[in-house]
């Protein structure tokens, strides 16, 4: 497998209200290729008290959207900084960014290595 010098993985948890403007922000960026999974978490945001039947309960697991993006030709400060001020409301609970290094990527389909395969 060939080196992926460069190449980064950001990934984000963040508020699922704020996905549809960080998607536009990652295109604006010139990081339009994303992954998107519902996650539940929790950090600094409160945890919540309702009621059920009468029963009272704590719900400490807030629902979250993790976003993953490859990146390789865009800087990923740009993509970073696209993220998080996508992302801002201000508020506990507004999410996390992270920039992990790729060891290695291959494209299934062509069989690319590398920074061509992203």
């Amino acid at each position: 497998m060939s080196d992926a010098d460069g190449i980064k993985l950001v990934m984000a948890i963040i508020r699922p209200d704020k996905l549809a403007d960080v998607k536009t922000a990652l295109a604006e960026a010139g990081a339009p290729s994303l992954t998107v999974s519902n996650v539940s978490g929790r950090g600094s945001q409160p945890a919540k008290k309702g009621q059920w039947r009468g029963e009272e309960y704590t719900v400490d697991l807030h629902q979250k959207v993790k976003i993953e993006c490859v990146v390789a030709d865009t800087p990923v400060e740009d993509v970073v900084d696209a993220i998080a001020e996508a992302a801002h409301t201000g508020e506990k609970g507004d999410g996390k960014v992270f920039v992990i290094p790729v060891e290695a990527a291959v494209q299934v389909r062509t069989g690319k290595e590398g920074k061509p395969a992203v």
